[in-house]
């Protein structure tokens, strides 16, 4: 039986390095179609495939959906800043924060802001809205700085 390992200790090769990006460019590929690209057979695909996933090189199957198509037009990149760094503040905004359902992606970051949160919504009333009414409410917020995209060049997941 395979020892779980820390992925740290894992060495990926060419083929491992092939497979991983056939797989972020499109989940659906089954093993038969990766073993033909990376020049492999099916069964040693699969198992590679296997242990890339044990090993958490693979967290997770996901579907990307296309915000626009929702409806959702406006992306916004809101940077905050809170009003001190100790343990308990931040515990409190990010608990609240992961509440927010309108919230895509939210990150803990260091300069002169504390978190950025990216979120889509459909329009500049909806997301004044969201400002408002929700992200006002969590406490210790001091600084609430919005960019809105213009135009998107390239994406992680493209």
């Amino acid at each position: 039986m395979e020892k779980e390992n820390n992925p740290f200790e894992y060495q990926l090769d060419t083929i491992d390095e092939q497979i991983l990006n056939l797989l972020q460019k499109n989940a659906k590929l089954g093993s038969k179609e990766i073993a033909a690209q990376v020049g492999l057979t099916v069964t040693p695909t699969y198992e590679r495939i296997r242990r890339l996933e044990k090993r958490g090189f693979i967290k997770s199957y996901v579907a990307i959906l296309d915000k626009r198509k929702q409806g959702k037009n406006l992306q916004v990149l809101c940077n905050i800043q809170l009003k001190s760094h100790n343990a308990e503040i931040l515990e409190l905004f990010e608990s609240e924060v992961i509440k927010l359902e309108e919230v895509n992606s939210c990150y803990h970051i260091a300069g002169n802001f504390d978190y950025l949160l990216v979120i889509n919504m459909k329009d500049m009333d909806e997301y004044a809205h969201f400002l408002k009414h929700k992200l006002a409410t969590i406490p210790h917020i001091t600084t609430v700085q919005s960019s809105f995209v213009m135009r998107t060049l390239k994406e992680e997941f493209e």
